[in-house]
């Protein structure tokens, strides 16, 4: 009978204990690694293919260097499952992304093992090189800094400034290229198909791998004959590669590509550059998913599947889906090919969200007029002020959280000039369990001081495709649209298509102890709200305000001439958001009213369940009940008295 191995991973409660283990010995860690991770996220749901493609990486890091003294930073982290594993999280990893629970992504509050925040891509290098020149300032010896990023992440305009300010300071940096040729969907652009050169090259890959062994071996040999390694190393990639100086251009020493999955030479490599001063970047090959089957092949899906059946590799999917309301990404890329089979000038934009925002269902019928433009918001942002100063109706759609790494484009390139640019701002307001990284609470606020920007948010799913439609007719100027992560609330949502006219409210039902005033989804808790408040006969006026910018101005004059009681709700930070929009109104006009705002409080807000989130803020559908009848109480009795 064959004696079972002992439980390698069981004994790594930090690094340290990762480096007792004998070098072969990290195949079994890895193989372990990869099981926990599958076992765990099986049946509490997180980001699934991105940890299992760096098992290798990850432990061969974590046994090379010695955090938290040396540095490792996750460019946005979806990667990092390993990374908490092997320091000090194991046993509480199947909290990860729940409520009160840990973080799906480094936060630095949670360990010392993460030594920078992420969630967002393309920051690592630019927050390693920071480190790393505060080190040498502090006269600090034999730190490590490594920023590990995807091929991705490597798109996004920062990381090229990273890199170039990286490669003029000389610092000891090392920059890992975890090229896998996919972030969520494939990767795009120029940048893909130059990393694409260099793996396929194998002329190129032979010989780099023999000046490689003459370059360890030549160590001892004196500072000209390595000089002169190095020389030939240099003209061999220029001559062989196309556009092969393109990180050495930026004064970074370059190596690879290497597997990524062979855990011992990684680790060997990894020790190797230890000892190399300055700049230097790692290009590993790696395979998102690798490990799971059904990952490795579909890896879009794979990403973050939810529930499935960790032996069958089978999703769970809802039942009797077509009873319950669409997810609003769907109603959106549906309704868009719909206008576009109307409109020839509407064009489609994403930065690398083509599955993500459902615009993917364009990409298949009009691949000429959809563009995945890679993770580049700012860019995404003034390539569709282009489009619009040619005539076109570019409709760029772009997660909230990640729409406020664009915002001076929004400015300056779109709305300073008027343009039609229309913004569907996908994941408004908390999005549940990736946590502060990604709730997009701020785009109210920000968005409506800005002039010549309309700032809408759909109640449903109906408001949402008629919202798109007005959106794309004549000189509408930038228009932004923003609607929640998750469902609707209609099932028969395929309603014709309307013109909605631009700054109106809606009054859902009339009342007179008091009015609540919300913006968007929300709204639909507020209506249960309401329909338990006159089951106990308190009389509720319910407007749906629809726009946040320009707001329905007549329809306020009438609302404060009525109510001096009124609760406005919405899914934003309440500093500057809709509440302080009707605050501000109510001053300008000098009406008196006790208004009570509902929303998110001036702090970041953690992981959890949507519901369990909006309690946490206040403006869930029990909390709005009790502080309408709490506020309609306190008016009673103060009659009374």
């Amino acid at each position: 009978m064959e004696e079972k191995k002992p439980y390698l991973l069981g004994k790594i409660d930090s690094p340290p204990d990762l480096k007792k283990l004998k070098e072969e010995e990290l195949l079994q860690v890895c193989n372990e690694l990869r099981e926990f991770i599958i076992d765990v996220v099986s049946c509490n749901p997180g980001h699934f293919g991105a940890s299992l493609g760096v098992v290798e990486l990850t432990v061969a890091l974590h046994y090379v260097f010695s955090t938290p003294s040396d540095q490792i930073i996750w460019d946005v982290g979806h990667q990092a499952y390993g990374h908490k594993i092997l320091t000090g999280r194991r046993d509480i990893f199947h909290t990860n992304r729940k409520y009160k629970g840990i973080s799906g992504f480094p936060k630095l509050s949670e360990s010392e093992h993460d030594c920078f925040g992420v969630g967002h891509a393309s920051t690592s290098i630019s927050a390693a090189l920071g480190m790393a020149v505060a080190s040498e300032l502090k006269k600090e010896k034999d730190r490590q800094f490594v920023a590990v990023i995807g091929d991705g992440a490597m798109t996004g305009g920062m990381a090229f400034e990273g890199l170039n300010n990286a490669g003029m300071e000389k610092s000891n940096l090392l920059v890992i290229l975890n090229d896998n040729n996919i972030a969520i969907d494939p990767s795009v652009g120029a940048l893909k198909e130059y990393l694409l050169d260099i793996t396929t090259s194998q002329t190129y890959n032979k010989l780099r791998e023999e000046v490689w062994n003459m370059l360890g071996r030549m160590d001892s040999l004196g500072s000209h004959a390595k000089s002169l390694a190095q020389k030939i190393e240099q003209g061999m990639k220029a001559f062989l590669l196309k556009h092969s100086n393109f990180f050495e251009s930026l004064n970074f020493r370059y190596f690879g590509p290497v597997d990524g999955h062979d855990v011992i030479h990684l680790s060997r490599i990894l020790k190797d550059l230890k000892n190399i001063p300055g700049p230097k970047l790692l290009h590993c090959r790696t395979v998102k998913g690798k490990g799971f089957s059904q990952a490795e092949k579909n890896q879009t899906v794979w990403h973050a599947p939810g529930l499935f059946d960790k032996v069958t590799g089978e999703l769970k999917t809802i039942k009797n889906a077509q009873q319950i309301p669409p997810r609003y990404q769907d109603v959106f890329g549906e309704t868009i090919v719909e206008l576009a089979e109307k409109n020839e000038k509407i064009v489609g934009i994403t930065p690398a969200m083509p599955t993500g925002c459902s615009l993917n269902l364009m990409m298949k019928k009009m691949p000429e007029r959809t563009f995945d433009v890679g993770i580049a918001e700012q860019h995404a942002v003034t390539f569709a002020a282009g489009l619009a100063v040619q005539g076109m109706v570019p409709f760029c759609n772009i997660y909230s959280s990640f729409i406020q790494r664009s915002y001076d484009q929004v400015i300056h390139d779109v709305a300073l000039q008027n343009l039609n640019v229309v913004f569907c701002l996908d994941r408004g307001g908390l999005v549940g369990d990736d946590g502060a990284t990604h709730h997009g609470f701020f785009d109210l606020a920000v968005f409506r001081c800005v002039p010549n920007m309309t700032v809408a948010a759909p109640l449903n799913e109906e408001a949402l495709r008629n919202l798109m439609y007005t959106a794309q007719l004549d000189n509408m100027g930038p228009f932004s649209i923003r609607y929640p992560r998750g469902r609707g609330v209609m099932p028969q949502w395929r309603k014709p298509l309307r013109r909605v006219k631009i700054g109106k409210g809606i009054m859902l039902r009339d009342g007179n102890d008091i009015a609540i005033l919300s913006i968007g989804h929300i709204g639909n808790l507020a209506i249960s709200a309401c329909d338990r408040l006159e089951s106990e006969n308190i009389s509720v006026a319910h407007f749906d305000m629809q726009f946040v910018k320009p707001l329905d101005e007549a329809l306020l004059h009438k609302i404060f001439k009525r109510f001096k009681k009124i609760i406005t709700i919405e899914d934003g930070v309440l500093k500057g958001g809709f509440g302080s929009a009707v605050l501000e109104f109510m001053a300008d006009n000098q009406y008196s009213a006790k208004v009570i705002r509902l929303g998110i409080p001036d702090n970041f807000i953690e992981q959890g369940k949507q519901e369990q989130l909006y309690a946490e803020c206040g403006y869930d559908e029990e909390s709005i009940y009790k502080k309408a009848k709490a506020l309609v109480s306190h008016q009673i009795l103060s009659s009374a008295g």
